[in-house]
């Protein structure tokens, strides 16, 4: 599974050229918290990236995830509305969204760059 990051720390697996799931990162989990509530689009739905397209409650506030892709809510992981926690325990494996018909793109990363980006913010 070749990951790319966003700067709002979501990552993406393409799955094609114009499909994709989206997740939150091992970074942006560990910033939140136990997350205890998951807020996410209908099957369906418009996504457009660089906006919000759900929100996640932890213990400590709410926060709004970003798109990285502009396409079409092909599935929502529905496991994730009754164990929110998933995230927490593995980021990578519980994905939020697959998005289809992906027409445009954030300027993404891949791992290694993704790695720099946040070693720069733990030293702010």
């Amino acid at each position: 599974m070749a990951l790319l990051y966003s700067k709002s720390h979501e990552w993406v697996n393409m799955i094609d050229d114009t499909t994709a799931t989206v997740g939150l990162t091992d970074y942006a989990q560990s910033e939140l918290g136990e997350l205890v509530f998951v807020n996410l689009p209908e099957e369906g739905d418009d996504v457009e990236a660089g906006t919000p397209f759900a929100d996640v409650e932890s213990v400590k506030a709410v926060s709004d995830v970003y798109s990285p892709v502009t396409g079409t809510v092909a599935e929502i992981n529905e496991e994730l509305l009754d164990a929110p926690g998933n995230i927490n325990e593995e980021p990578y494996e519980a994905w939020m969204i697959r998005v289809e018909n992906i027409s445009d793109k954030e300027e993404l990363m891949n791992e290694a760059a993704y790695k720099e980006y946040v070693s720069t913010l733990s030293e702010e």
